[in-house]
């Protein structure tokens, strides 16, 4: 909209500066690129872009998607992939690369995607999902908001 300001990424320790992702279709100029609102963003913490510095090689990337199930309705799935198909985005930043299918980016536009070491599992998680209403304990799935 002409006269806005661009959104901003909330204050606090959560999201470094810096940290905004912004989003291209696979068939656009590669690299990351400014894209309209209608895209979405995702914000990468400090310590998911180190781990994934660490386990990718060449053109792997983390692929983050949202599935029907869990204890809320959805649930986030995490892998590491190398093919790009159509209906992705993709991010980068440091080097760390991230994408996500359209369709999963709409339920997690504006979260942040951590890695979390803690005595039981290490994992990659999706912490402060605007579009998720209420998750579960383990913060693997959530409900969206109406």
């Amino acid at each position: 909209c002409p006269g806005r300001a661009p959104p901003r990424p909330p204050a606090g320790p959560a999201r470094p500066a810096g940290s905004l992702l912004r989003w291209a279709s696979s068939l656009s100029e590669p690299g990351p690129t400014e894209s309209g609102p209608s895209e979405g963003q995702i914000f990468l913490s400090e310590s998911c872009v180190k781990r994934l510095l660490e386990i990718t090689e060449g053109s792997e990337f983390l692929r983050l998607q949202v599935e029907g199930g869990g204890c809320s309705g959805f649930q986030y799935k995490f892998s590491l992939d190398t093919v790009i198909n159509p209906d992705d985005r993709q991010g980068q930043r440091g080097g760390a690369r991230v994408v996500v299918d359209v369709d999963s980016l709409a339920f997690v536009k504006g979260s942040m995607v951590d890695f979390s070491q803690e005595l039981i599992r290490s994992s990659f998680q999706v912490v402060s999902n605007p579009q998720a209403e209420k998750g579960c304990s383990c913060g693997t799935s959530f409900s969206v908001k109406f």
